[in-house]
């Protein structure tokens, strides 16, 4: 288990309660800044339009939290062997690069003829990856405090599971709200909801298990990216 002993005590003295609010209010306010604050100040609602922008925008984000989860990010320790770290990491991050400068645009054309904006991940260009990969770390941050959490308090990984397979999948509830189709958002939860679930485990039981369950998280980005260009109606390859 990766969980210090400085971690389970500090975990106790803090209620469960406290953590789910302080985890609900910050990412409530990263999505309100999203579709409210950044589209007043002038700025596209795009991760491919405004990348640099949304990256900083997520990466303040990520000072908060490590802030106000200091208390258990402190004795935590994510990743074991540095050497084998170095390289699990400069790996993923060398695998998402390729895909995103090489085999991105490569892949068949989508041609949009709806009348509504199409989903970002159906139009997404290689800078998408710059703010997206700064906004899954911040995810996957505000799940480690929630999985740390659980785990201070002696829940077993099952029931860690579960209730963040719940937290995690409801969280992605919020997509409704930027207008987004309802079986997109369906599939988005779902998603979610079985991710999740396998994240406490490997947060909390493997060597490195956070540099997978980051990874983890962003196959499903870029799964959902190859089936958009491959098999969407709006393809060119699936049209032909």
């Amino acid at each position: 288990m990766l969980l210090t002993a400085g971690a389970t005590s500090v975990g106790r003295e803090v209620p469960l309660i406290r953590t789910f609010a302080e985890i609900a209010v910050l990412w409530i306010v990263a999505d309100i800044g999203y579709y409210g604050l950044l589209p007043a100040l002038g700025f596209r609602r795009s991760y491919s339009a405004e990348p640099v922008v949304i990256a900083l925008y997520y990466a303040l984000g990520l000072a908060v939290a490590v802030f106000a989860f200091w208390r258990l990010y402190r004795t935590w320790k994510p990743c074991e062997n540095r050497p084998r770290t170095y390289a699990l990491v400069l790996l993923m991050f060398g695998a998402i690069f390729l895909f995103a400068a090489y085999i991105l645009p490569n892949l068949p054309t989508i041609i949009w003829t709806e009348s509504w904006e199409p989903p970002e991940l159906m139009v997404v260009t290689s800078w998408y990856f710059l703010p997206k990969s700064v906004e899954i770390l911040l995810q996957q941050l505000l799940i480690v405090a929630l999985v740390l959490s659980f785990s201070a308090q002696r829940f077993s990984i099952r029931a860690i599971s579960i209730w963040c397979a719940l937290l995690f999948g409801g969280a992605h509830l919020i997509l409704a709200f930027g207008g987004l189709p309802f079986g997109y958002v369906t599939r988005f939860v779902a998603a979610a909801m079985a991710f999740a679930f396998v994240f406490p485990y490997l947060i909390l039981r493997v060597p490195n298990g956070f540099i997978y369950s980051y990874a983890l998280h962003w196959f499903y980005y870029i799964a959902t990216i190859v089936m958009a260009h491959l098999l969407s109606p709006y393809s060119t390859f699936s049209s032909t």
